[in-house]
């Protein structure tokens, strides 16, 4: 069994997706989740860890919960 990947890692390669993505798709946490899961391996990569990962990137204030007829991870608004 190989080793999980740290919540750190999965929440920066989650942030780069958002923000590759930024202004052209919008991402829910399921499309997050299955990215981050198909990145790294499912054997490597949980949904839980990958849940923990958006509430890191949330709480850090790195990225927001937007609401557009659904919930989408986004990066903030610039100031």
């Amino acid at each position: 069994m190989s080793q999980e990947v740290g919540v750190e890692e999965v929440a920066e390669a989650m942030f780069d997706l958002v923000k590759q993505t930024h202004g052209k798709k919008n991402l829910k946490p399921m499309d997050l989740i299955k990215a981050m899961i198909q990145k790294f391996g499912d054997d490597r990569c949980s949904k839980p860890l990958c849940k923990k990962a958006i509430r890191e990137l949330i709480d850090g204030g790195r990225c927001i919960y937007s609401y557009i007829g659904g919930s989408y991870v986004t990066l903030p608004p610039e100031e």
